[in-house]
């Protein structure tokens, strides 16, 4: 298992690591003429895409916890528990909605509330753990499954490769500019 876990880690990190490289050095490549760098385009695009997903793997990820559920609700305060974990899910999914329309408006809020975004994915995480914790009473260790560790650090790493690109990115500083914030939504898609 030791070789194995070895080649695991370097095609992850080829995996990650090739797109990352790409996205830093196109965000840092100069046009000659940076006013025509605007709009949903090049990676700008994929990272729109992401948003309009994000959203739908968070209700997602809400929906396939529903057998834990089933099992957590026989459990003293096992209700409460699962209606603390819906609750935090909706708030965030509804954030990323809201997220998502500052893109779509071009809002010059965007950025900020992106990098909001990728602050919360933690905090979601370590609020839901705690409260699960608190109101059933058992150990942290007992509430963690085996991989809800490694995919919140792995969501929480690729999004802030995107808080990267997003804070660095030409393309992204013409598109949601103070000027790019009253354009109409009907011109997303250039």
């Amino acid at each position: 298992m030791g070789s194995s876990s070895i080649w695991h880690w370097a095609i992850v990190l080829l995996l990650i690591g090739v797109p990352v490289f790409f996205a830093v050095r196109s965000a840092s490549k100069r046009s000659q003429n940076l006013g025509d760098l605007a709009g949903f385009s090049g990676w700008l695009m994929l990272l729109a895409i992401g948003q309009v997903l994000s959203p739908f793997r968070t209700l997602a990820e809400l929906f396939s916890s529903s057998e834990g559920y089933k099992q957590l609700i026989p459990l003293p305060n096992g209700p409460l528990a699962v209606c603390g974990e819906i609750v935090l899910l909706l708030v965030f999914a509804a954030f990323q909605v809201v997220v998502l329309f500052a893109m779509l408006r071009r809002s010059p809020r965007f950025k900020r509330l992106f990098l909001y975004q990728w602050i919360a994915i933690p905090v979601v995480f370590t609020l839901d753990t705690a409260w699960t914790s608190t109101v059933l009473g058992a150990p942290i260790s007992q509430i963690l499954a085996g991989d809800a560790l490694a995919a919140v650090i792995a969501s929480f790493a690729v999004t802030g490769i995107w808080v990267a690109y997003v804070y660095r990115s030409v393309r992204v500083r013409n598109t949601f500019g103070k000027a790019a914030g009253s354009a109409p939504i009907a011109t997303v898609f250039e």
